[in-house]
């Protein structure tokens, strides 16, 4: 598609929507931004363009025969297919892209790509410091925190990319092609927008829908629905597996972690010889090692960036020692199943922070998961009464309601005794109490600076 001769509408004017108009302005191509306020500070967003960029703007209500102004539509990913402006395109048969769709257009080299419900963030960072071992031009982007489409320009022929990428992104994917993909495993999560997990887990599935035979899927043959999906790619599966000892894959045996290929077997590293924390990480550690192997990176390679790896921020992060009591930031576990693994990462008597923006989820298995660990549970935040309703249920009655972070620190300050931990990772997205969850992780962060004076 020549972008040059469209007439092309952006919905939305945060992050995704910014970097759309921007990447487009770079490339010489005008195009519109819509945005539902009226007061929106064009200014502002012309501030943040390339020089010489095109760029107009529809504000307020949208009105379905708008689309017939335009050949395409950019939707930010925080825009549900569903809202007007995307169906209006989609009713009149017209493209609707998301940023992932719209960068790929645009960039050259490599790409693998990697989705799942947990450990996306940690698994992306750590592939793209194995290929920095062995790559000349990396770039580390997506969901990650950097966009797709800031960097795309600057992507050359020989370049490797390594992608996070959520549903809300593959639902606006129609030609991206990674050379590999990744599906993690697949948990209830964002069902207020996807409605059920069969949608949900198809969406995730996608990643691969333009793989070819001779590119491959990395998936986790320990999650039944991970597992399933190798009968419905195109892309070659390649599995991995923490529990099971795969004849072909990536394997965790006896601690050590082991490529297996046409009757080959390459030892990576042992567990003993890494920084991550928790089991979890070893499924990141294996989907990781396949990733960047078929991204063709030797296994020496491989070994050396997996054994120095340390965690990234927010996600199960020592942030201190206060008072003889560490502190974890694992913010990132914006869903139970995430909450789960921070939970089980901790090794010391823990007085648990959690709580947060309602996605309709449920609360069961994360309070089983607690198993004699938690001491006490800080709640606060929409779903409060409903994960102490649940705590109760299963027998956890040791449940504190707290207004804000703040409160539920000071709480969790006054209960821990020297060799406890506190550990935020809330089971929730932070939507309605912070921007986002880096926001929520920094104010963790600084709390406990504060506390340690």
């Amino acid at each position: 598609m020549n972008l040059k001769e469209k007439r092309i509408l952006i919905a939305g004017a945060g992050i995704s929507g910014i970097g759309a108009a921007a990447l487009l302005g770079k490339a010489g191509i005008p195009s519109t931004i819509y945005d539902g306020k009226e007061d929106l500070d064009r200014k502002a967003v012309l501030a943040k363009m390339p020089e010489g960029t095109q760029l107009s703007f529809l504000l307020g209500e949208f009105h379905e025969e708008t689309a017939d102004q335009y050949d395409l539509l950019i939707l930010s990913p925080g825009i549900s297919v569903h809202k007007p402006v995307a169906k209006a395109f989609y009713e009149r048969k017209k493209p609707v892209w998301g940023e992932i769709e719209l960068a790929s257009h645009f960039a050259k080299g490599r790409i693998a790509a990697i989705t799942g419900t947990n450990g996306k963030t940690t698994t992306t960072a750590l592939v793209g410091s194995i290929l920095k071992e062995y790559y000349r031009s990396v770039f580390v982007v997506g969901n990650i925190g950097i966009p797709f489409t800031s960097v795309a320009l600057d992507t050359e022929e020989d370049s490797v990319i390594a992608a996070e990428i959520s549903s809300f992104q593959l639902e606006t994917t129609t030609n991206f092609c990674p050379q590999v993909s990744a599906v993690l495993n697949v948990t209830p999560d964002h069902l207020d927008r996807h409605g059920t997990m069969e949608v949900y887990a198809d969406t995730k599935l996608s990643i691969s829908k333009k793989q070819r035979k001779d590119q491959v899927i990395v998936l986790n043959y320990d999650d039944p629905i991970t597992k399933e999906m190798a009968k419905k790619t195109p892309a070659r599966p390649v599995m991995f597996s923490r529990l099971t000892d795969l004849a072909e894959g990536i394997v965790l045996k006896n601690d050590t972690f082991v490529i297996r290929e046409d009757g080959r077997e390459f030892p990576v590293c042992t567990t003993g010889e890494i920084k991550l924390l928790g089991s979890h990480n070893h499924e990141n550690i294996l989907a990781a090692i396949g990733i960047a192997y078929y991204m063709g990176v030797p296994v020496e390679q491989i070994r050396s960036a997996v054994m120095n790896f340390t965690a990234v921020e927010h996600r199960i992060e020592y942030v201190d020692t206060v008072d003889g009591v560490d502190y974890y930031n694992d913010s990132k576990g914006t869903n139970p199943d995430a909450a789960i693994k921070g939970v089980s990462a901790m090794t010391k008597p823990t007085i648990l922070l959690g709580g947060g923006y309602d996605k309709k989820s449920t609360y069961d298995e994360w309070i089983d998961s607690f198993n004699g660990k938690v001491k006490y549970l800080i709640v606060m935040g929409a779903t409060a009464q409903a994960i102490a309703d649940t705590a109760k249920a299963h027998g956890f009655h040791n449940v504190i309601f707290a207004q804000t972070l703040e409160e539920a620190m000071d709480i969790a300050r006054e209960k821990a005794r020297p060799g406890d931990a506190v550990l935020l990772s809330p089971a929730c997205a932070s939507w309605g109490m912070f921007k986002n969850y880096e926001v929520r992780g920094q104010v963790f962060k600084e709390i406990v600076r504060k506390f340690k004076g």
